[in-house]
């Protein structure tokens, strides 16, 4: 039967700041939906109350369907500042999020296995978060999120503290993990290029109270985006999403400048 993520109706303010309002979207199992907007439109928010971290002031959130039957954890993070215990290894970083599930020793340790193979880890099993690189930090915690097999990735600008290069890298994981696991993610990000790249459909939040202002299909399939017939397609895609977001972007930035 398959699952679906159903955001209804969802807000939410702190305080006497409204931060989102009346948001509702629907994720389909196997697909991944790209949030965007300015500075201050509440897609990390929308994400921690769809991961359970913020109950809504009002709306709900719910999976209705069949989960896979060796999911531990319906969501699960990844994290843009990595989230790693200095003092625990590879290894003990990725089952740190298994040690509550009470699961016998042997399928604890193939579940890490597991995911230090698909993550390209193996090897570096046994160092610590300081030995390694940004990219192989990011790695870590795309392991950590696999080892409990989530329903749901969310992803809170995951690739933003990494250089150009490192990003390139872990976006050509994604790609390549997504079409293995053809994997369910809500991806927040604030670079429309990445947005693009990676997801199904990308969700326009205006600027505080976050609104839905547009939901967009990428017409290209993800893995014909980087063909050359395919660059003006996604060229205008681009500047769409860019004269959505400008003018908001533009006053969120002297928001910040003049504090």
């Amino acid at each position: 039967m398959g699952f679906e993520l159903e955001i209804s109706n969802v807000s939410h303010a702190y305080g006497k700041t409204q931060a989102l309002d009346d948001v509702s979207v629907r994720l389909n199992e196997g697909e991944i939906l790209a949030i965007i907007g300015p500075s201050g439109c509440g897609k990390s928010t929308l994400l921690g109350i769809v991961g359970g971290l913020i109950a809504p002031s009002s709306g709900k959130v719910s999976v209705v369907g069949d989960l896979p039957r060796d999911t531990l954890n319906p969501v699960t993070f990844i994290f843009q500042d990595f989230a790693l215990l200095p003092w625990r290894s590879v290894r003990g970083n990725v089952g740190l999020v298994l040690e509550h599930h009470g699961l016998p020793a042997q399928e604890r340790e193939a579940r890490i296995a597991d995911a230090l193979a698909r993550t390209g880890l193996a090897e570096f099993a046994d160092a610590i978060p300081k030995q390694l690189s940004g990219g192989m930090r990011q790695r870590v915690g795309i392991a950590r999120a696999l080892v409990v097999k989530p329903a749901i990735f969310l992803m809170d600008e995951p690739l933003s503290a990494l250089d150009a290069q490192t990003r390139e890298l872990l976006m050509d994981d994604f790609e390549d993990l997504w079409k293995r696991e053809k994997t369910t993610a809500l991806y927040v990000t604030h670079n429309l290029d990445e947005a693009i790249r990676m997801a199904d459909r990308i969700m326009v939040l205006r600027r505080r109270p976050g609104r839905v202002r547009d939901i967009v299909d990428v017409p290209v399939p993800r893995g014909e985006r980087r063909n050359p017939d395919a660059v003006e397609t996604l060229r205008k895609l681009h500047e769409r999403l860019w004269q959505d977001i400008r003018e908001e972007a533009r006053l969120a930035d002297r928001e910040v400048a003049h504090g």
